[in-house]
């Protein structure tokens, strides 16, 4: 059961964090390293993650919030927000039109709201678990295909000093390009919301935290597709005090692609 005002305040929180990062979008921003050269924060970033944390502290039921930027802040409930308040901050430090706020509810560790919005474009997408997916009001669902050969597919990765795991990323994009029409990637909230609404057959990601995905994650199983990790198993969320630092694999697509997807990841 979704608590009561929680979707007013997550619909809320979405469109004033993207009034912040409108605000902040294309006056030379400055963009400083954390973790690795593919991670980035900028000013826009926590002034966007104020405002939002501002909304939720305040909201009915003060709940668990875990965000980028801040972390955890636990008050003992069995429900917490997932917040990613700019994702696609590389995108947005450059100038590209390619990002937006996330922001998932989650009851124990199942999401069961989420919400992405595009603020240059003002879409807005939202779904509650068994309720489906929807953007601006109206119901959208994945691509049915079962053809992979139709389809345009997002493949998303990050820099990684792991021994290894740059080249096994390139050898899946390498049989990913043997498979389907094209690769294309925003690496952003982007891929997810075309896959969410059918214009991308999947998205695949190797570099993610639950602020990514949580909200992904059930958008894109509401609109009829299927999400699993890298290997084909189920994504199980933890909500605790290291869950900022867990990186999560995802393989987002229509259910009809998904077999045909893990099968090409696997394959000698």
């Amino acid at each position: 059961m979704i608590p009561e005002k929680a979707r007013d305040t997550l619909e809320l929180a979405l469109k004033k964090a993207g009034k912040v990062l409108l605000s902040h979008y294309g006056a030379g921003v400055k963009a400083r390293v954390k973790e690795s050269i593919s991670s980035v924060v900028t000013e826009a970033d926590l002034a966007a993650e104020r405002e939002i944390i501002s909304i939720l502290s305040e909201a009915p039921g003060s709940f668990n919030i875990i965000s980028e930027e801040t972390g955890i802040l636990n008050y003992g409930s069995e429900y917490t927000w997932i917040v990613d308040p700019l994702d696609g901050t590389s995108n947005f430090a450059a100038g590209l039109p390619w990002f937006g706020v996330i922001i998932a509810l989650l009851h124990k560790e199942t999401p069961v709201l989420g919400g992405m919005y595009l603020p240059l474009v003002n879409d807005l997408y939202m779904a509650e678990k068994g309720k489906g997916t929807f953007k601006n009001g109206e119901a959208v669902r994945v691509s049915t295909s079962e053809h992979l050969e139709e389809q345009l597919v997002a493949y998303s990765f990050d820099f990684s000093d792991i021994p290894g795991k740059t080249e096994s990323e390139m050898e899946i994009l390498k049989k990913l390009s043997r498979r389907v029409r094209n690769i294309r990637s925003t690496n952003s909230l982007f891929d997810f919301c075309y896959v969410a609404d059918g214009r991308l057959g999947a998205a695949l990601n190797q570099s993610t935290k639950i602020w990514d995905i949580a909200a992904p994650w059930l958008l894109i199983r509401e609109a009829g597709g299927k999400i699993s990790d890298i290997d084909g198993s189920e994504i199980v969320f933890r909500v605790s005090e290291d869950a900022v630092n867990l990186n999560y694999t995802i393989v987002a697509s229509g259910s009809s692609l998904h077999g045909g997807l893990i099968k090409t990841i696997k394959s000698k």
